[in-house]
């Protein structure tokens, strides 16, 4: 297994050599790393980044959400208090992206994982050929 993927992720790094850069352009990765050569095209990280980014960032402001409305204040001010609060959120979300699909990114080639595959154990009620109980 690669040495430090989570730790190279977040720097953004390569996972094999820590030096080459991952992305190309904001959540776009490179076809190879531009100091050893390692292939990048073949891992994929599909939504889990944003899933976790917003996982994180839901537990992080949804007391905000409860709290702000029962505030007293004036409705201007409370408008942009929600401004604010949506605004930072959004922030926090594209700021933690990259490192997010980084770090799984890095896991992924350092554990060398794969698609799952669908292996059928026979037709319904009958074992296979070579089933052991």
């Amino acid at each position: 297994m690669t040495k430090q993927p989570i730790l190279r992720g977040v720097k953004l790094r390569c996972p094999t050599c820590g030096e080459g850069k991952l992305f190309q352009r904001y959540l776009v990765f490179r076809d190879e790393c531009d100091a050893c050569g390692q292939d990048f095209r073949s891992a994929d990280t599909a939504d889990g980044p944003a899933f976790f980014a917003g996982f994180l960032i839901m537990i992080v402001f949804a007391p905000f959400y409860f709290i702000l409305p029962m505030l007293e204040m004036a409705l201007w001010l409370k408008i942009v208090a929600w401004v604010v609060l949506l605004s930072s959120m959004i922030g926090v979300a594209l700021a933690l992206l990259p490192p997010f699909k980084a770090v799984l990114f890095n896991l992924q080639l350092a554990n060398k994982a794969e698609e799952a595959q669908w292996q059928s154990t026979g037709k319904h009620g009958t074992p296979p050929k070579g089933w052991k109980n």
